[in-house]
């Protein structure tokens, strides 16, 4: 059974609360579908929230940051990470532009953060990175060289309370505007790969290097 991971005094929905969802099920499978997520932090007193790359591990978010990261440094030092994830769904069209809104699925996670030092473990989690990315493309390339791993910083946060937000379904027309000839509904979206363009360089340069089965993979094929 999925355990809660709220309502807390963190993480607590409190604008149209009925969109909330506190079970672990729902929170790890946006965490784990969204690309990419936002982290915030107080840096010199400002506040700051930048995109980054991040991959789950049970009840462990790791975050990826340049060695010298300014948010990086004033998470460690706070020793509490705030990070969001969002998946867009598409548009709900009501009838007035007051109901309408988009269609989408939503995280708030927080919990203490610690700085991964240990080499074996960030080569590990580096990997995680990029197969969260594409899956399967970390056993594709080169394994990452020791300046690399110097240059990078992995960040641990436990995810200790956590919210997600689910915003789907049909519009919420007034009963007093359902009877208005405008059209209302749901419009879809999501997210699409075009065709591959192949790099012209180095051993690339003679065109004979076939699709990654990660690539043909990510487009059906």
């Amino acid at each position: 059974m999925s355990e809660p991971l709220g309502p807390g005094p963190h993480t607590r929905v409190r604008r149209l609360p009925e969109k909330a969802r506190y079970d672990e099920e729902t929170i790890f499978a946006i965490l784990d579908e969204a690309r990419m997520c936002h982290v915030a932090a107080l840096v010199d007193g400002r506040a700051v929230c930048l995109p980054t790359l991040h991959a789950r591990e049970g009840h462990r978010l790791f975050l990826h940051a340049n060695r010298s990261s300014a948010i990086a440094l004033a998470l460690l030092d706070q020793g509490e990470a705030w990070v969001s994830a969002t998946i867009y769904d598409g548009l709900r069209l009501a009838r007035s532009g007051f109901e309408s809104s988009i269609a989408y699925r939503s995280v708030v996670v927080c919990g203490p953060v610690r700085d991964v030092q240990d080499d074996d473990e960030k080569r590990r989690v580096l990997d995680l990175f990029v197969d969260a990315v594409l899956p399967g493309r970390s056993g594709e390339v080169r394994p990452m060289s020791e300046r690399e791993v110097r240059l990078t910083r992995v960040l641990e946060v436990v995810i200790d309370e956590a919210s997600a937000k689910v915003s789907a379904g049909p519009t919420d027309d007034d009963e007093l505007d359902q009877n208005l000839e405008i059209w209302s509904g749901v419009v879809p979206a999501t997210l699409t790969f075009g065709d591959p363009v192949a790099s012209r360089d180095g051993a690339m340069s003679a065109g004979t290097i076939p699709l990654p089965a990660s690539v043909r993979r990510l487009l059906g094929s």
